[in-house]
């Protein structure tokens, strides 16, 4: 069946904003129409499709299960069209861009070894990361705006519809500073863990959920004194200056404890942390750009998971 000539792009655009911002006002806003121009856009593009394709309710607007089907195609599709303008324009064809979502659990460890291989090996080629919670990243892929999201999310139920590619498994671990007066209590360093602040991921997250079970398993109380963040920048100044203790994924922090800058506490359990790996959209087809960054992320992975990296 031929596709209904009716669809025009503004429609699509109209239908990804939407869906982004949850809101009939924000995506007028962000398209620069007015609020009436966005509805009467959505309603002759449900008329189309003789669907209703969102829910309005107190908290904003939710897709419909339509709604759901028809972004796995409205997303890939407009995404399509705009590498293929991009792809003419000058010099752009020639350099190519993959755009990734790294969770900030693993962006510091992995990623800047990734990008370097791939600039020694390919001189034009352009890698634009974000950064952010892994629901929000994941809407982003979803809708085309990221190529792939790299991080742990096999529990988070934003991936439903997308696929997942395990790279390697990563434990949790708790950190202090050098000459923090745990390193010093032997035996008795289990019992006194609840009496010192924490740096905790925040709660809702994948890394959060390994973080809560690593006090269950080791039968502590933590502590109600916390930090609680998705920044491994801030969570390391603020242990380096403090005796909070930092429940932190091992790759976020192997190269202080290898460096002297922070020390790993010894405890009788280990957390095992989740699964790491590559997160696509698999009615997007990948570039080449993005067949290239994949490609050199397992190299890596396979190489951090033998123990010759870092």
């Amino acid at each position: 069946m031929n596709i209904d000539t009716r669809i025009k792009f503004r429609h699509l655009l109209c239908f990804l904003e939407i869906a982004r911002q949850r809101s009939f006002a924000k995506a007028a806003d962000a398209l620069a129409v007015s609020q009436p121009a966005i509805s009467k856009t959505l309603k002759e593009l449900e008329e189309i499709l003789e669907a209703s394709l969102f829910e309005r309710g107190k908290s904003g607007v939710s897709l419909t299960a339509a709604g759901v089907a028809f972004m796995r195609y409205a997303g890939p599709c407009v995404q399509a069209l705009r590498d293929g303008v991009n792809s003419l324009r000058e010099g752009e064809h020639e350099a190519g861009q993959v755009r990734v979502g790294v969770l900030s659990t693993v962006e510091s460890l992995l990623i800047p070894e990734v990008v370097g291989r791939l600039h020694q090996r390919h001189a034009a080629l352009v890698v634009s990361v974000a950064t952010g919670p892994g629901a929000y990243l994941l809407s982003q892929l979803r809708v085309g705006e990221l190529d792939l999201v790299i991080g742990r999310m096999t529990d988070s139920p934003d991936i439903q519809g997308l696929t997942f590619e395990h790279l390697y498994s990563e434990s949790m671990t708790l950190v202090v500073r050098p000459g923090h007066p745990l390193l010093a209590a032997g035996e008795e360093a289990l019992g006194r863990l609840g009496d010192y602040p924490l740096v905790l991921p925040t709660t809702g997250t994948t890394i959060r959920k390994h973080a809560d079970s690593l006090f269950v398993q080791c039968g502590v109380a933590p502590s109600r004194q916390r930090l609680e963040t998705l920044s491994p920048a801030l969570s390391r100044r603020y242990v380096l200056c403090s005796d909070a203790l930092w429940v932190a994924p091992q790759d976020a922090v192997c190269l202080d404890v290898r460096r002297g800058e922070l020390v790993e506490l010894q405890l009788p359990v280990r957390e095992p942390g989740g699964s790491v790996g590559i997160c696509r959209n698999s009615a997007l087809g990948l570039s080449l750009a993005g067949e290239r960054f994949c490609d050199v992320l397992r190299e890596v992975a396979q190489a951090y998971r033998e123990g010759a990296f870092p």
